[in-house]
């Protein structure tokens, strides 16, 4: 059993490095939605299937030398992964698209021809996405963030600025590569279906404290030092951010009554933990929730979808905005707590912000 899964393995670490077969790369998108994978591997694997798609598991038949398969699949955004006999993971060789998700790396594709459009990169004015890290003294630790700034900013610009939050397990990285934010808001700009906006993405570090709350005055300011002029005020100023972002995204917000003038939370976890008790998050909640939509921001979202596992966390909370008067919009999708939705999401909000 040892040697068999060895000899599996070093096929599968290997087999990215085999000449794309018919000279192209996998998949090849034509019309209609089809979708053709061609994945080189030896066909002593025995087997192979395209798995993650929403088609449901897909098997591939070796011919001509590579692995294939077809089906046709909607305009979207699409990440997958190979499995071999045994149960092996690996990628599609013939496809340098990789993208990463924790610790988990999926190959990708993009159906255009519909919602695939906005995450795509076109042939437009693009913006640029920075990689930055400062000392935090509240950490005791350097900060990462991921900034976008449109097409043709320049150091003086005044531009408004959102301030995007991942969940559990994501980094800096997160909402650049697998939420599409950079492209989502290129193209959004480009047809103006947006304003030209900053983007901050804070590696906003997810554990179940309340760091990123005692420590975003941080991120603000380094915001006020390197963008001057840009979210001076509630006006120009959101915040949003999903699942353990959202709880961070509502929870920062209170701490800033009157700061961010657009909020909202992707299938966003709200109930403080036991974890919480004494910290910021906490204490005098209530009042501080009170005193956030007291300030009046010009928006307040909450998006779910209905198949989401915090559904029932959303309609508590809900209940409770609902109980004592305070104005929000919901938005409910279909389909779960996937990255498909809160990119939907967050091209959802860009156009409504800022305007």
């Amino acid at each position: 059993m040892k040697k068999s899964f060895l000899t599996i393995l070093a096929a599968a670490i290997s087999f990215g490095a085999t000449a794309a077969p018919d000279g192209g790369m996998s998949p090849r998108i034509g019309d209609g939605g089809r979708v053709s994978f061609a994945v080189p591997a030896p066909e002593t694997l025995d087997s192979m299937t395209v798995r993650g798609l929403p088609c449901g598991p897909l098997p591939l038949t070796f011919s001509d030398g590579a692995w294939r398969a077809e089906t046709v699949l909607p305009s979207n955004y699409y990440d997958y992964w190979i499995t071999a006999a045994g149960g092996i993971r690996m990628l599609d060789g013939a496809n340098p698209q990789r993208v990463r998700d924790v610790a988990t790396t999926f190959s990708y594709f993009i159906v255009p021809g519909g919602e695939g459009d906005v995450y795509a990169a076109h042939d437009t004015a693009r913006g640029t996405l920075t990689d930055v890290s400062f000392p935090s003294a509240t950490l005791g630790a350097p900060r990462r963030m991921s900034i976008y700034t449109p097409a043709g900013y320049r150091t003086g610009d005044s531009l408004p600025v959102l301030y995007l939050l991942h969940g559990t397990g994501g980094d800096a990285e997160a909402w650049p590569t697998l939420g599409r934010a950079a492209q989502i808001l290129d193209n959004l700009i480009a047809s103006g279906e947006a304003v030209p906006m900053i983007v901050v993405m804070p590696d906003s570090n997810p554990i179940r404290d309340d760091s990123i709350e005692r420590s975003f005055h941080e991120i603000m300011d380094y915001v006020a030092r390197h963008y001057p002029g840009c979210g001076v005020d509630a006006s120009t100023t959101a915040i949003a951010g999903l699942s353990r972002g959202g709880f961070q995204t509502f929870h920062t917000a209170k701490e800033f009554p009157g700061r961010f003038g657009y909020i909202a939370i992707f299938s966003g976890l709200f109930t403080p933990e036991p974890q919480h008790e004494g910290s910021v998050v906490t204490e005098n909640m209530d009042a501080k929730i009170a005193a956030l939509f007291g300030a009046g921001p010009r928006m307040m979202r909450v998006y779910i979808g209905s198949d989401d596992f915090l559904y029932d966390e959303n309609v508590k909370w809900r209940a409770y905005f609902d109980e004592h008067g305070f104005d929000y919009d919901y938005i409910e999708s279909d389909g779960g707590h996937t990255w498909q939705n809160w990119r939907r999401y967050l091209r959802s909000l860009a156009p409504a912000l800022f305007r």
